[in-house]
């Protein structure tokens, strides 16, 4: 089962997470989400529990306890949602605009 884990402290490590759950059982994997460009703990992260029932127990135990001085938001994780493709934004008046319009404000009537 994946657990997501919220309200992490910034100083706290993989480890550190890793052995607040290994209490209730294995754990197959932690992951603490970082900022792609600073590189700083984005403040949640990931535990996955092979066994539902050690990591449901985990979960009650687990969510609003205090770790390292603030208390933890921990629930199932949902399913990552796809997202379709990203636009770059070439079109930005809609689909009724001659080429030569780039959209700017008309002065002609």
């Amino acid at each position: 089962m994946n657990i997501f884990v919220g309200n992490l402290p910034h100083a706290s490590s993989e480890e550190d997470l890793r052995k607040e759950f290994e209490t209730f059982g294995v754990v197959s994997k932690v992951s603490i989400l970082k900022d792609k460009f600073t590189g700083a703990p984005r403040g949640f992260g990931f535990v996955e529990m092979a066994n539902d029932q050690e990591a449901k127990t985990a979960m009650d135990a687990l969510n609003g306890k205090e770790f390292m001085g603030r208390p933890l938001n921990v629930n199932e994780a949902r399913p990552k949602e796809e997202s379709g493709p990203r636009g770059g934004g070439a079109s930005r008046g809609g689909w009724n605009r001659d080429r030569n319009d780039r959209g700017g404000r008309r002065d002609r009537y």
